[in-house]
């Protein structure tokens, strides 16, 4: 009989989405299963993530020999559970022990920022920083810094929620409760949300779709300047953030992951340039190093993994 590889199992739990992979130890993800979360009403979404794990579990252990499984999580998160996700509707939710009740195999979980921050340093754009500055931009917007190769430890609560740093007085109402944070004027779904709303779109329109208008539009296009107006507030509320954090940390370089990547032909240059040419950096410079995550939306399964 052949003997069975030996792989770890990573899962990236998003906002909108559950991304399953089955990897060696060195991080080469081999495949994948993914689920969409949107829609599902916030009492389901527990047994949903559930049943779609165990399911996958079962499948990978019948192909592989699973050593043990990690992984990466929106919101603050403990050694056993959910403590607060407020764009997965969770609170207090020990995913580690319903999971244990069908699964035995060790598991660990953290925040899926910091997993996708400890994947880029290690194997991605930011291999070879040793001050990182790293963002997720989707659904929210997750942060992580990383000094010296460690996770910047802020004891038992862990702390860099980016998201929730209040960017707008009295501003938009955010899920947390509170009102103006980054991420309800800077996370991607701020941005395409905006950009449907100008554009008179539903929601049906994809985000591809999205990036393809964006890309192809040009002056000559009735549409040219409603565009223009949706990208500039999005760049302009990003910088301001992206600055925030850089007067504070002074990071070597800066990773934005999450679906910006999709973006990163639209969106990089004119943030750079924002940021820059602005007077938002309390120490001056001619460039900042910003850099769109290479491992993409896998960064979070293989983050889970390591």
């Amino acid at each position: 009989m052949k003997e069975k590889k030996q792989v770890k199992i990573g899962i990236d739990l998003g906002g909108s989405h559950i991304a399953i992979g089955v990897a060696t130890k060195t991080g080469k993800i081999l495949e994948k299963i993914e689920k969409k979360l949107k829609g599902i009403v916030t009492k389901e979404v527990r047994s949903v993530i559930e049943k779609t794990i165990i399911d996958a579990v079962e499948k990978f252990s019948k192909e592989y020999n699973v050593l043990e499984m990690g992984i990466a999580i929106p919101g603050t998160v403990n050694d056993r559970e959910i403590v607060k996700s407020v764009n997965l509707g969770l609170k207090n939710y020990n995913i580690v022990e319903k999971l244990e009740e069908k699964i035995k195999l060790p598991i660990k979980i953290r925040n899926d920022a910091k997993a996708a921050a400890i994947a880029e340093n290690k194997y991605g754009a930011l291999k070879g920083y040793n001050r990182i500055l790293f963002l997720t931009l989707g659904t929210g917007i997750g942060g992580a810094v990383i000094i010296n190769g460690k996770l910047l430890d802020t004891g038992n609560l862990p702390g860099c929620e980016i998201g929730h740093m209040v960017i707008e007085k009295d501003g938009i109402e955010c899920n947390c409760g509170k009102k103006g944070c980054f991420e309800k004027y800077a996370s991607m779904q701020a941005f395409k949300n905006n950009l449907r709303k100008a554009l008179g779109f539903d929601e049906k329109v994809s985000g591809k779709e999205l990036l393809a208008i964006v890309k192809n539009t040009n002056e000559k296009d009735e549409n040219y300047k409603i565009i223009k107006k949706v990208k500039n507030e999005f760049i302009e509320n990003l910088a301001i953030g992206i600055s925030n954090l850089v007067n504070i940390f002074e990071p070597e370089a800066i990773g934005i992951g999450g679906s910006f990547v999709y973006f990163e032909e639209v969106l990089l240059e004119d943030l750079k340039k924002e940021i820059i040419s602005k007077n938002l950096l309390f120490n001056q410079r001619k460039e900042i190093k910003i850099q769109t995550a290479v491992l993409g939306n896998e960064a979070g399964i293989i983050g889970a993994i390591l």
